[in-house]
């Protein structure tokens, strides 16, 4: 199997590549982020996903299976560069899979894509709305991708395309979005409220990737790690201290006193739940996270993959 991953560079991209590689497959990857050791074998072209250059890569290479996880959030980019990025360059892979034969293409999205609401139901399933869009506008560009990515269940019947929304990132690494929250030694939440947080193993999300790449699976999949636990005690087992804030001073206090930086939209996400059924996903996919919360915690905690 031959597998393009767009996005190669990043934490779940390198953990997927390995896995590839372990299962005899061949990999190649398009990151303008670098990766000075990747396996052997592993070719990464470092060309922007919207370019010709990009392009002549899967012309050449003719992947079997692509993995679309370039896309940016608003701790990255500007907003302009954002939906350059992330809506043309979601565009560019579709487009390219269907031109140049791929079998599969997999859009990895994100759980934030429902948004954080106070009416938002307690589990989210895929046929949910994405208001994300008008409770958090720095989210608007990765919903337009994610919407985008689904269009081409129809626009290109021919393509098993599987677009999956993962819920946060969370491991040794100590990146992406969740990770950057709890970056500090005091993390800030909004006095009064303590909203589950769904998360899953950095090392589960690179398996539930590769178990999107089964045959004939197609479609929209939520796709989450162990039960979520309330953020109060997700600070407490990675060893932070949490630091309630009166909420008409809290968007004033962040950025300030060694507090993580947050857009205004953020806020809701602070307050109310946004959880999802994967159901579907486990049961079609036959995915079970190996992963669970404390452990999660704990590597992220210690730095340890075994936690």
């Amino acid at each position: 199997m031959k597998v393009l991953i767009a996005g190669i560079s990043s934490i779940v991209g390198r953990h997927l590549t390995q896995m590839l590689v372990q299962d005899g497959a061949k990999v190649v990857g398009i990151d303008r982020r670098p990766w000075l050791d990747p396996p052997e074998g592993v070719k990464l072209h470092p060309f922007d996903i919207r370019k010709r250059p990009a392009e002549d890569v899967f012309r050449t290479f003719r992947p079997d299976v692509v993995v679309h996880m370039a896309t940016v959030t608003h701790l990255e980019r500007k907003t302009e560069d954002r939906y350059r990025i992330n809506l043309h360059g979601t565009r560019a892979v579709f487009d390219n899979c269907a031109r140049y034969g791929a079998r599969k293409a997999i859009f990895v999205g994100r759980h934030t894509y429902y948004g954080a609401t106070p009416e938002s139901p307690l589990f989210h399933r895929e046929s949910s709305p994405p208001m994300a869009s008008t409770t958090f506008p720095e989210l608007a560009d990765l919903v337009a991708a994610d919407l985008y990515a689904t269009t081409a269940l129809w626009q290109h019947p021919s393509l098993e395309s599987v677009i999956l929304r993962l819920v946060y990132q969370l491991g040794p690494s100590r990146a992406a979005t969740l990770a950057s929250f709890l970056g500090g030694p005091r993390v800030p939440t909004i006095l009064g409220f303590d909203p589950l947080f769904q998360f899953m193993h950095e090392l589960d999300m690179a398996r539930a990737i590769r178990s999107a790449m089964q045959p004939d699976l197609r479609g929209v999949y939520n796709v989450a790690g162990p039960n979520p636990v309330p953020l109060s005690t997700l600070i407490e087992e990675t060893g932070r201290s949490r630091l309630p804030i009166p909420e008409p001073i809290f968007v004033r206090a962040l950025g300030r006193f060694g507090l993580p930086r947050l857009p205004p939209g953020a806020l809701g996400h602070i307050k109310y739940p946004v959880v999802v059924d994967d159901d579907a996903f486990r049961k079609e996919a036959g995915f079970v996270p190996e992963y669970d919360a404390p452990t999660t915690m704990r590597a992220f905690r210690t730095g340890s993959t075994s936690g």
